[in-house]
């Protein structure tokens, strides 16, 4: 082992919540270092998860918009008894074909000039990066090993940052082919003729979506009684009828016991009901915190029972000098979220103030349409007996929606009966997960519905959807 590399602060992980914490570190005038495994940066989301399944999920759009102009795939993408397709804007297509080859490249064309963005940033801000997997070896010690050597580092700080892998089911062996998880499903060579997806969360929609528009059959099978669990429960089951008219087949309340491989097929079996049987399988059950093999015991750090590293307000764990955040803590498993520890940690160890305000980190489903929310359900004002008062707008009563051919869905803004402060907004429609970002702002900054019913919005904009809807919270609507 060569001799001990020393730094102020050693990161571990190069997702968005490491390598937004590193550059910021460095901005802070600390001497940094970020170790990673993997030979690209940019973590799951940006090499195997958000980019690339938003890129794709942009392309199958476009082709399903495409063959619905050349009469061939029925889909709803407007309101009741109109679409909005190339066609309807005097288009006309014919002969449209997938080339689905050229499609996964681009999406890897996407995500490669990305992470190679990210690798200009780190040499811009002069951060020192190591390829292989940390392990922390003792209070301010971390060694590398490289797979050719083992390489000795230590810093004041280090800050643990490696995120989250898919998560599988007892019975339910995953072969990395016709068994898999969502890195998998973003590379299928070819179009399933019959994709079973497992677990009705955003993933799983999102990339059900992919297939579904490019001509598979797509079965969503879910364990509770609705999708998305944890979204406002009148927006998620608006989205089930939407989805439902897009093709997607849905089997709620079903408890998947096992799958297997039979030649070509899965078998996937399901309590209670017969055996489906699908060319792929797609395991789409949530995440898991990436803290095995880290060394935490050589610090005496204990994980908790869902695998997540214990984190005080300042993101620091037991062990004096080690910090985490992301995935491996507590909080929704979120890339923006980890981006904002990361930030908030590293101002804080340079003698700054770091802070990250949980209550309006929104969240996004980028189906069709989008879904996105930021603060409270109504489900969960109800239980925690807070008087509330809700405004709703469709947004068939937008002018823009209307321009867009994209009229589905509403807004909905959730206030404090007595104060009028906003305490939840819920979107499904076209462009939700940037209409949230108001919304968010909003709420950080503590506004009534009251601020935003006052606040001119441009015309014609999605936005005054989100005005209108303030002022529905108190019959003030003008175009309902």
């Amino acid at each position: 082992m060569a001799a001990e590399r020393e730094h102020d602060l050693i990161i571990i992980g190069a997702g968005p919540g490491g390598y937004i914490a590193a550059i910021r570190a460095a901005q802070l005038g600390m001497n940094v270092a970020c170790v990673e495994r993997e030979p690209t940066l940019g973590g799951t989301c940006l090499r195997v998860g958000c980019i690339p399944s938003k890129t794709l999920l942009e392309s199958s759009e476009l082709f399903a918009a495409a063959k619905l102009a050349g009469g061939r795939v029925p889909t709803s993408r407007g309101s009741a008894g109109e679409t909005s397709s190339f066609e309807t804007h005097g288009i006309r297509l014919v002969a449209v074909t997938l080339d689905l080859a050229t499609m996964l490249g681009r999406k890897n064309e996407i995500v490669d000039r990305l992470t190679k963005g990210v690798d200009g940033l780190f040499r811009k801000h002069k951060i020192v990066r190591y390829l292989g997997h940390g392990r922390i070896s003792g209070p301010g010690a971390v060694v590398v090993e490289t797979g050719k050597e083992t390489v000795a580092l230590k810093a004041r700080w280090i800050l643990i940052a490696t995120g989250s892998t898919a998560a599988n089911l007892p019975g339910v062996r995953l072969d990395g082919e016709r068994i898999a998880t969502s890195t998998e499903a973003l590379s299928y060579p070819d179009v399933p003729d019959h994709l079973v997806i497992i677990g009705a969360g955003y993933i799983g929609l999102e990339l059900g979506s992919v297939w579904r528009r490019l001509g598979a059959k797509v079965t969503v099978v879910e364990y509770l009684d609705r999708i998305l669990s944890g979204m406002d429960v009148e927006i998620a089951t608006e989205a089930k009828r939407m989805f439902e008219r897009q093709g997607l087949d849905f089997r709620l309340g079903s408890r998947v016991t096992g799958a297997r491989v039979e030649g070509d097929h899965c078998i996937v079996e399901c309590e209670g009901a017969e055996p489906i049987s699908c060319n792929r399988l797609l395991v789409a059950v949530g995440r898991i915190p990436m803290t095995e093999h880290l060394g935490l015991e050589t610090v005496g750090i204990t994980p908790d029972e869902h695998g997540r590293i214990p984190v005080d307000e300042h993101f620091a764990t037991s062990a004096t000098g080690i910090y985490a955040i992301g995935d491996v803590i507590r909080g929704p498993m979120l890339a923006h979220k980890a981006s904002e520890e990361g930030i908030a940690c590293v101002e804080a160890l340079a003698g700054g103030y770091g802070h990250v305000q949980y209550e309006t980190i929104p969240s996004v489903v980028y189906t069709h349409p989008e879904i996105a929310s930021v603060g409270k359900t109504e489900e969960e004002l109800r239980e925690a007996e807070i008087d509330y008062q809700k405004g709703v707008f469709p947004f068939s009563a937008n002018g823009r929606a209307r321009a867009l051919g994209q009229t589905e869905g509403r807004i909905k803004v959730l206030a404090d009966k007595k104060t009028d402060r906003l305490l939840g907004v819920h979107i499904l429609g076209p462009r939700a997960g940037d209409l949230i970002a108001e919304a968010a702002t909003a709420m950080a900054f503590g506004a009534s519905s009251e601020d935003i019913a006052r606040t001119c919005h441009a015309h014609p904009t999605l936005a005054e959807a989100f005005r209108e809807a303030a002022l529905a919270l108190q019959g003030r609507a003008i175009h309902i």
